[in-house]
């Protein structure tokens, strides 16, 4: 009996960790600080652009 309920737990936390993994992020992910600087210039020069029209 302490085989099949070893055996059982194992497999039952395997399948625990899969559906975890399965679930949404909550993490979002991560942006290098040289990316943050490039997209805040592009938006600098759209709100630029968006102002001159």
């Amino acid at each position: 009996m302490n085989r099949k309920k070893k055996l059982n737990k194992i497999l039952n936390s395997r399948i625990k960790k899969m559906n975890a993994k399965k679930g949404p992020n909550s993490k979002a992910t991560y942006v290098s600080k040289a990316e943050r600087e490039k997209l805040a210039l592009a938006q600098e020069n759209e709100t630029e652009q968006a102002i001159t029209e």
